[in-house]
């Protein structure tokens, strides 16, 4: 046992206990989603060379940025009225420490661990995908129903459907490239590329607009870089399929036509200045109109992050669109959250969260981090993802995970070159 502590597998394995127990929580069991952080603090504890590592942590230029959306949190509490608001967020927020701190002060994992895990989040997140159009099919009708009026089926790990579009959006671009690896058998290499054509079947069938626009930017932002690479004619070809994919779903999946038609009458609905109590993307766009009014009034620091619910409430009482108290909904823009509870200030630490890992060479070189960042920027134009707890979740472990780690093993590389 004491070998098992003095070779740093203890710290190692932990490491890798809390990375598969955050891939399972965030599919099926939340539980395990809030103990894999303390599994992460745990990890750190049992590295034998805790002490000579800690500096690295202040040299973690991607973990301290995370740290500074807590400690801006922390100096909202001087102009913040919503005082358990702010405790709670406070709370919620300190996985923003534990998670980089994980992947910056554990034993790393080996290849194959982190195979292993960015395998089980393909793989499973493929499997929940066919398992919601397995109820999907089974009263299509009512769901298709549902859809119209802009209300998405859930996955069948009762997972909101936003978050997992984006999961699924993930498992696509991640199985692509974890197929590739050089650890990866031919096993595996066809289970990773099945299950990246299932997410985007699973997308299509369901018709979840959010994972489907992260999808279609991911592939253009891809036409783009192969036409920037003189690839003009794969480019092309890839841009004529994109086009040829909505096109053909639209046209054969009753899920679809009526996740289009849906979405035109609600615009509509907003447009026309009629009641729009039961439509989803209309009250969103009423949402961004009464964020924007908070934003003028409180452009430098906010109102504070805590306050936002009770700002755009008290906004909503000068204008209500006509929406009932219990459709007053959250702007879903997280660009929009962050300006308006953090001013200018908040908006910089979370493009800066975002932006800054690509300063480094090395991200820049990672396929995996750029294509998580991008999905995330993309995503939050229409969701306030730190909002919802099971996307405050998705982002920080992908974060860690990817972002934090890798920055982690580039001072490792440097410091055994030395």
């Amino acid at each position: 046992m004491v070998q098992y502590y003095v070779s740093g597998r203890l710290s190692q394995h932990l490491l890798w206990l809390a990375s598969l127990a955050g891939v399972v929580g965030l599919l099926a069991a939340r539980s395990l989603v809030a103990l894999a952080p303390v599994v992460g603090v745990l990890a750190v504890l049992a590295n034998p060379h805790l002490r000579r590592h800690l500096p690295c942590y202040y040299r973690n230029g991607a973990a301290l940025r995370a740290a500074a959306l807590v400690v801006f949190l922390l100096i909202s509490g001087l102009y913040t009225s919503e005082m358990m608001v702010w405790r709670h967020e406070v709370l919620r927020s300190l996985t923003w420490l534990a998670v980089p701190l994980a992947f910056t002060l554990a034993v790393p994992l080996t290849g194959r661990q982190r195979l292993a895990v960015g395998a089980l989040f393909v793989l499973g997140t493929s499997v929940v995908g066919l398992a919601t159009v397995a109820q999907y099919l089974f009263d299509m009708a009512r769901a298709n129903q549902a859809i119209h009026q802009g209300q998405n089926l859930e996955a069948a790990t009762r997972l909101f459907h936003i978050p997992f579009g984006m999961m699924l959006a993930l498992a696509f671009f991640w199985g692509l490239l974890l197929r590739r690896a050089p650890l990866a058998g031919p096993l595996l290499r066809g289970a990773l590329l099945a299950a990246a054509g299932a997410a985007v079947v699973v997308l299509h069938v369901l018709a979840y607009r959010t994972g489907l626009l992260v999808l279609y930017a991911g592939l253009l932002a891809y036409v783009g870089w192969l036409v920037s690479t003189r690839h003009v004619l794969l480019g092309l070809g890839l841009l004529a399929g994109l086009a040829l994919a909505p096109w053909l779903a639209y046209h054969s999946l009753e899920s679809a036509r009526q996740q289009v038609d849906g979405t035109v009458w609600d615009v509509q609905k907003y447009t026309l200045d009629q009641d729009i109590n039961d439509y989803s993307l209309a009250r969103r766009l009423a949402a961004i109109e009464t964020a924007g009014a908070v934003i003028r009034q409180h452009w430098l620091l906010g109102v504070g992050p805590a306050n936002t619910h009770a700002a755009m409430q008290a906004q909503y009482a000068w204008r209500d669109f006509g929406l009932r108290p219990a459709n007053r909904i959250e702007v879903h823009n997280q660009y929009l959250e962050a300006l308006m509870g953090g001013g200018v200030l908040g908006l910089g630490l979370l493009l800066a969260l975002l932006c800054g890992p690509l300063l480094r060479a090395g991200a820049r070189r990672s396929p995996a981090i750029i294509v998580f960042l991008f999905v995330q920027a993309t995503a939050m134009l229409v969701v306030d993802s730190l909002s919802l707890q099971i996307g405050l979740n998705l982002l920080v472990f992908g974060y860690g995970f990817l972002v934090v780690a890798q920055e982690r093993n580039e001072q490792l590389t440097v410091s055994n070159e030395r």
